[in-house]
C-alpha cells in the first residue's frame, strides 16, 4: 500500500511539472515572444512574386523588328521545393508527364543543374529560381496543373514572353540570346539580384548582352496569400512591372538579308572554304548597316532549353564554330587591302606622291627574290597605277628600305617604323571599340612584338630545335618546323628583313578583322576620322520617348594629307573597272553607280588562300563601305569580289532576280537611315 501511494505521489509530481512546463512554454510564446511568432506565422502564409518585366524589343534603322517578343504559356518546377519532398518530386514529376505529354527523364534532365560532366539539357541558372520545363502549352494543359495545385505542389503555369526572330538566321551573332541567369551572376553583379524576377534572362551574346540592363525592364511585384498547398488565396500589394526599353539599331534589314544571301553563295562556290565575313559601314556616321559571319545558326535554338548534340554542335571545330563572329572575332592576314596603309605610310615618310616607282617581276629582300604574283613586271609605274594594278615588288622595296633606315637587323635606339606606326593610326592591332562583346585587336608585328614574342617563347623554341616535332606526320613540314625554331631560338628577337616586306602587303604576321579593315577604309575614303563603330543607335521607351541615342565616337584623325587620301581613293575607283577586280565586275554599270575598292590575296600555311575584297561607292562620294572575306576562298577576285558585287546589286537594285524581274533595291536612294523611326504612344511603328 505504501509503494502505491509513492507510485501515485510520483505521478501527482509529474503531471504537475509537466503542465508547469507547459504554462512556461505557452507563456514565453504568447507573451514573451508573442509578437516575433505573430510575424513569422505572417510570413509563412505571404509569398512576395516579382512579376518579370516585358523585354524591349530590337529593331533595325526603319523600324522593322529584329527581335521581338511573343506570348507562350511556360510551365516551371521549383527545385527548391522538390528537393523538400521525401521523394524528390518523382510523383509529382510523373503527373506532370502525363499532362505536358514529355517523358519522365527528360523532364528530370531539364530541372537537373548544368555543371563538369552534365550533358545538356540542364538548368544553367540559380537553384533557387523556377525552371521552365515546357513552352507553347495549352490552354487545357496549363488549367489541368493549375487547378489541381494539390496534385501538382511547385509547378507553375504562366502566360510569359519569349524571344522570336523573325529573320531567322539573319545577323544571329550580331543579336546574341538569352540565358538563365546563374547564381554566381547575382553575387557578382551589384543590382542584378533586386531586379531579378527569378524567371528573366540575361543577355549572353551580341546586343542582348550589352544592352541587357536597358532591354531587361524592371519587374514587378506582387505580394500574395496563400494556403497550405501553396495556392494563392488573396493579393495584397501589386507593383506593375516597367517594360524594357527598345533598342533601335543601325542595321538594315533588306541590306542584312542581301549581304547574307551573298555570303551564302560565295561558301558554295568556294566548297575548300571553311569561313566568311562581311561588314557594310556608312562612312558619314560610323554606323553598322549590316554584319554578317558565316558559318551561322538559328538564334531560335536557345528558346526554351537547348539541347547537348545543338550546344556541341554550335561549338565545334567540325561545324566552323557558328556560335563566333568572324566579322569582329575573326583574325586574318589582310593581303593587299592593306596596301592603304602602305602608301600612305610610305607617302608619309617623304616618297614622291606623283613620282615613279619601278614594278620589276621580282625585287630582292635581304638576299631573298620576292616576286609578284604571276610574275608580272610592269616597268616604271605611278603609285596610282601600282595600287590599281596591285603591283607587290613597289610595297616590297618601300618596307625593305624602311627596315634598313631603322638600322636593319642592328636596330638603332629610336626607330621610326613608319609602316607599323601608320598601320596603328589606321586603328590596326587594336579593338575597334564597337558595342559588341569579343572585339578582336588583330596584330601588328613589330620589333618591340617580336622582341616581347622571343622572351616569351624562346625556352619552348629551343626545347624543339632539339626535340623536333615529331607528332608532325608530313615529314616535309616537321623539318621546317624544327629548322624555324632553331632559327628562333637563336635570334628569333630580330624583325627580319623578310618581314618588313610581307608587312608591306598584309602578309607574314599581319592579322586584321573584317570589321577594323572596313572602318579603315572608312576613315580613308570619308573625312580622315578613325571611328569606333556602333550597331545600337537609340533607346525607346515603349511609348515612344526617346531614352537616349547612342553617340559614335571619334578615337583619331589620320596623320594622312587630304591629298594623298583623295590619290587613293581615286586609284582604288580604278580597280574594279581597270584593276585586279576587273574581270567580277565586268558589266557592272559604272556609269549608274561607281565602285571602288582593292583585293587582297592573303597566303595561310597549310590551308587555301584567303579571299578579300574591301570596297566603298559611290566612288566619287562614298557613302558605304562593304568588305568580305572568304576565308581560304582563293583570289580577291575569285570569291571576295564576286560577293561584293552582289552586295552593291542588291543595295542598289541593279540587274534581275532569279525570276527575270528587275531587282528591288534595298537602299532606294544608296543611303542608310539618317533618322529615327517614329514609335506610336500604343508601341506600333511609324
Amino acid at each position: 500500500m505504501t509503494r502505491l501511494r509513492a507510485r501515485l505521489l510520483l505521478l501527482q509530481v509529474m503531471v504537475i511539472a509537466m503542465i508547469v512546463v507547459l504554462v512556461v512554454r505557452l507563456w514565453q510564446v504568447q507573451v514573451v515572444q508573442g509578437a516575433k511568432f505573430v510575424t513569422v506565422a505572417t510570413e509563412t502564409r505571404t509569398r512576395e512574386v516579382r512579376v518579370p518585366a516585358l523585354r524591349g524589343m530590337i529593331l533595325d534603322a526603319t523600324g522593322r523588328p529584329l527581335v521581338r517578343n511573343r506570348s507562350t504559356l511556360v510551365v516551371s518546377v521549383d527545385r527548391s521545393r522538390f528537393e523538400r519532398m521525401p521523394d524528390g518530386g518523382d510523383a509529382v514529376l510523373r503527373r506532370l508527364s502525363a499532362v505536358l505529354k514529355i517523358p519522365v527523364d527528360k523532364l528530370k534532365q531539364k530541372i537537373r543543374a548544368c555543371g563538369p560532366g552534365v550533358t545538356r539539357p540542364c538548368w544553367p541558372g540559380s537553384p533557387y529560381t523556377p525552371v521552365p520545363v515546357a513552352d507553347r502549352v495549352s490552354n487545357r494543359a496549363a488549367l489541368q496543373i493549375l487547378e489541381r495545385q494539390e496534385d501538382f505542389p511547385g509547378v507553375t503555369a504562366e502566360l510569359q514572353a519569349v524571344r522570336e526572330y523573325p529573320n531567322g538566321r539573319d545577323a544571329a551573332q550580331v543579336l546574341g540570346y538569352l540565358q538563365p541567369v546563374t547564381q554566381s551572376e547575382l553575387e557578382k553583379r551589384e543590382g542584378l539580384k533586386a531586379s531579378y524576377s527569378g524567371v528573366d534572362l540575361v543577355g549572353r551574346d551580341g546586343l542582348e548582352e550589352v544592352y541587357d540592363s536597358a532591354l531587361r525592364g524592371s519587374p514587378g511585384l506582387r505580394r500574395v496569400q496563400v494556403d497550405r498547398m501553396g495556392k494563392v488565396v488573396a493579393v495584397q500589394q501589386q507593383t506593375t512591372p516597367a517594360p524594357g526599353e527598345i533598342l533601335v539599331t543601325s542595321i538594315d534589314a533588306r541590306v542584312q538579308a542581301v549581304v547574307e544571301k551573298s555570303l551564302a553563295q560565295a561558301m558554295a562556290e568556294a566548297p575548300q572554304s571553311d569561313g566568311a565575313a562581311a561588314v557594310v559601314l556608312d562612312v558619314k556616321t560610323g554606323r553598322v548597316v549590316a554584319m554578317a559571319s558565316r558559318p551561322t545558326y538559328d538564334p531560335k535554338v536557345w528558346t526554351g532549353g537547348i539541347t547537348e548534340k545543338e550546344y556541341q554542335r554550335l561549338l565545334s571545330e567540325k561545324s566552323g564554330k557558328p556560335l563566333i563572329s568572324r566579322a569582329l572575332k575573326g583574325e586574318y592576314a589582310p593581303g593587299s587591302t592593306f596596301k592603304i596603309s602602305s602608301a600612305s605610310a610610305m607617302i608619309a615618310d617623304g616618297e614622291p606622291l606623283h613620282g615613279t616607282y619601278q614594278c620589276p617581276s621580282s625585287y630582292n629582300v635581304g638576299g631573298r627574290a620576292f616576286g609578284n604574283a604571276g610574275g608580272m613586271a610592269l616597268g616604271s609605274i605611278s603609285l596610282h597605277e601600282a595600287l590599281v594594278k596591285s603591283c607587290d615588288t613597289v610595297f616590297y622595296r618601300a618596307g625593305y628600305e624602311e627596315w634598313l633606315r631603322d638600322g636593319g637587323n642592328t636596330p638603332k635606339t629610336k626607330t621610326k617604323e613608319p609602316m607599323a606606326n601608320m598601320a596603328r593610326a589606321y586603328g590596326f592591332g587594336q579593338p575597334t571599340g564597337i558595342d559588341l562583346p569579343g572585339d578582336s585587336p588583330g596584330r601588328i608585328p613589330d620589333r618591340t612584338w617580336k622582341r616581347n614574342l622571343w622572351n616569351s617563347t624562346k625556352d619552348s623554341m629551343c626545347r624543339r630545335a632539339k626535340t623536333g616535332y615529331p607528332e608532325l606526320k608530313d615529314e616535309a613540314r616537321a623539318a621546317f618546323s624544327k629548322r624555324l625554331a632553331h632559327e628562333n631560338c637563336l635570334e628569333g628577337f630580330l624583325f627580319h628583313a623578310y618581314e618588313a616586306a610581307n608587312f608591306s602587303i598584309g602578309q607574314g604576321d599581319v592579322l586584321v578583322t573584317p570589321l577594323q579593315l572596313a572602318r579603315a577604309y572608312a576613315a580613308l575614303v570619308g573625312d580622315g576620322n578613325v571611328r569606333s563603330p556602333r550597331v545600337g543607335w537609340a533607346l525607346v521607351k515603349p511609348d515612344g520617348t526617346l531614352v537616349k541615342e547612342i553617340p559614335v565616337p571619334i578615337v583619331s584623325h589620320l596623320p594622312v594629307s587630304d591629298e594623298t587620301r583623295d590619290y587613293i581613293r581615286k586609284a582604288l575607283s580604278e580597280v574594279p573597272s581597270d584593276g585586279t577586280a576587273a574581270g567580277a565586275f565586268r558589266g557592272f554599270p559604272m556609269n549608274v553607280v561607281k565602285i571602288g575598292g582593292k583585293t587582297g590575296t592573303a597566303e595561310v600555311w597549310g590551308k587555301g588562300d584567303t579571299s578579300w575584297f574591301a570596297s566603298f561607292a559611290p566612288a566619287d562620294k562614298p557613302r558605304l563601305v562593304t568588305v568580305v572575306m572568304v576565308s581560304q576562298g582563293g583570289f580577291g577576285a575569285e570569291s571576295a569580289a564576286p560577293a561584293v558585287r552582289r552586295i552593291w546589286e542588291g543595295i542598289y537594285g541593279i540587274g534581275k532576280s532569279e525570276n527575270s524581274k528587275p531587282v528591288k533595291p534595298a537602299l532606294p536612294d544608296g543611303h542608310p537611315a539618317d533618322r529615327l523611326p517614329v514609335i506610336r504612344q500604343d508601341g506600333t511603328v511609324q
